[in-house]
């Protein structure tokens, strides 16, 4: 369950509401069938893509996308200037 929470959480868009609505499904729907979370979801990476497919708006999704593309690339700008100032 650790897994797929954590994995859950790094999908974009992904808040605590989110994260917490589909813990609730999980626990609910293995504690009513006495299946375990893997029987019952498969691969909790997986899962967690899924999940956060369905649960989270898609232009909320979308933005989130972007704004994560946008501070990758000024990361990856910032470790070149850091790569370069050291020489």
């Amino acid at each position: 369950m650790a897994r797929f929470q954590v994995r859950l959480a790094k999908q974009p868009g992904v808040d605590r509401a989110v994260v917490l609505q589909a813990v609730e499904e999980v626990t609910t729907h293995c504690a009513e069938t006495g299946e375990h979370p893997r029987t019952a979801f498969g691969d909790p990476d997986a899962y967690a893509e899924q999940a956060a497919a369905r649960l989270v708006p898609k232009d909320r999704a979308a933005r989130a996308k972007r704004r994560n593309a946008v501070v990758d690339a000024v990361g990856t700008v910032l470790a070149k200037a850091g790569d370069f100032a050291g020489m």
